[in-house]
C-alpha cells in the first residue's frame, strides 16, 4: 500500500473528538475497559463500541477479552509517538504567542513536573535530562533522533542502560519527542524506556496505576541532581 494513502485514513481515525480522547486517555501505557473509555469520553458504550472497533481495525488499538469483558491499550509505541507529537503540535500552531506552562486546576504542577509518556519520562525533569545528557555530550542531535557518544555509552553503561538491548529494539533508539508542556525535547524511543525502567527499578520514581503523573522520591531528586544536574 502506498505510504501516502495511510495518511488520510489515520487523520480520519484521528479527527473524532471521542477517538482522540480515548487514545489520549491511553498514552500512559495502561489497558483499560470499554465502559471507563466511554465515561472518559462522555459517549455512550454503544457509542464507544462503535469508536473502539474503528480504532481497532484501523490499527491504533489493541485489544483482549477478559471473562464478559474487553480491554484495549495502544497498539504499539509508535502510535504513542504519534498521539504526544501531533498534541505537541496542535499546541504550537495555536494563534496566538506561545506562554509559559502554568499549574492549574486542569494542569497540576506535579502533571507539568514528570510524568509518562506512553513507556518514557516527559515533563519539566524529562526535559532537564535531556538538555543535561547534551550538554554533557552523551547525547548529539541527529534530525529528529538523538545519537549516543562513546562517552554517553560508558556513561550509560555504568547506570546499567543495556544499550545492546535497547538498539535491538524494532522501534526508534532515541527520539527527540518534543514535550507536550515544555516545548523542548525529552527522550522517547527504546532509549527513553530504559531509562524510565531504571528510574522506577531504583526507587527514583513512583508510578500511579490510573494516572499518567509519577512521584519523584526524596531519593530520585537527590539521584537526579547528582547524576543529571536537574533542579
Amino acid at each position: 500500500m502506498d505510504d501516502d494513502a495511510g495518511i488520510p485514513r489515520i487523520a480520519n481515525l484521528l479527527a473524532d473528538p471521542a477517538r482522540a480522547t480515548i487514545l489520549r486517555t491511553l498514552i500512559d501505557g495502561t489497558m483499560r475497559p470499554a465502559g471507563e473509555l466511554a465515561y472518559t469520553a462522555n459517549i455512550s458504550a454503544q457509542s464507544a463500541s462503535a469508536h473502539l472497533a474503528k480504532l481497532v481495525n484501523g490499527g491504533l488499538l489493541a485489544q483482549e477479552a477478559q471473562g464478559r469483558h474487553r480491554y484495549f491499550r495502544l497498539a504499539n509505541a509508535q502510535v504513542a509517538d504519534a498521539i504526544e507529537t501531533l498534541a505537541s503540535l496542535s499546541v504550537a500552531v495555536r494563534p496566538r504567542a506561545p506562554r509559559s506552562p502554568l499549574p492549574s486546576k486542569s494542569v497540576p504542577i506535579q502533571f507539568l513536573n514528570a510524568r509518562t509518556c506512553y513507556d518514557h519520562l516527559a515533563g519539566e525533569t524529562a526535559v532537564q535530562v535531556c538538555e543535561a545528557m547534551l550538554k554533557a555530550r552523551w547525547l548529539a542531535r541527529e534530525g529528529r533522533d538523538f545519537r549516543v557518544t562513546r562517552l554517553g555509552g560508558k556513561e550509560l553503561a555504568a547506570l546499567d542502560i543495556d544499550l545492546d538491548e535497547a538498539r535491538r529494539s524494532r522501534r526508534v533508539f532515541a527520539r527527540a519527542c518534543v514535550d507536550l508542556t515544555q516545548r523542548r525535547p525529552h527522550i522517547g524511543g527504546a532509549l527513553g524506556a530504559a531509562l524510565l525502567d531504571l528510574y522506577v527499578a531504583r526507587g527514583w520514581i513512583l508510578r500511579a496505576r490510573r494516572s499518567r503523573v509519577v512521584n519523584i522520591t526524596p531519593k530520585g531528586l537527590e539521584a537526579f541532581r547528582r547524576t543529571f544536574g536537574t533542579n
